[in-house]
């Protein structure tokens, strides 16, 4: 694949997925052997949650997109095969989550996310 042929990975393009009223869009930012590690209250850093390609990813994100809840992206910087962003999330009631990811990049897809959430109790 040529360097011009090659898609790119970028901040609106995560913003375009993270922020949309589906999943579709940031499922399709995956790709297809990708693995996603998270880590959070119930799943701590020596036991994370381990997803094992996009089919997986997309039950995950599917459940979450089918929430009342507001999704923003934050903060993002890519910076070659690398990017780390910050995303806020809120329901109607006002309970907020925060999540921090570092993604691993090939040809314009995540291929790896370490991902760290916490929410209001």
């Amino acid at each position: 694949m040529t360097a011009a042929a090659r898609p790119v990975f970028g901040t609106d393009t995560l913003r375009r997925g993270i922020e949309a009223d589906t999943s579709a869009n940031l499922v399709s930012l995956y790709a297809d052997d990708a693995e996603v590690r998270l880590v959070d209250r119930n799943a701590q850093p020596s036991h994370p949650k381990v997803l094992h390609g996009r089919d997986e990813i997309a039950a995950v994100l599917d459940d979450v997109y089918s929430r009342d809840m507001t999704h923003k992206l934050e903060a993002c910087v890519v910076q070659g095969d690398h990017a780390a962003y910050c995303e806020s999330c809120q329901y109607p009631d006002g309970v907020r989550v925060l999540s921090e990811s570092m993604l691993t990049l090939r040809d314009g897809k995540i291929t790896g996310q370490v991902m760290i959430q916490a929410w209001d109790e």
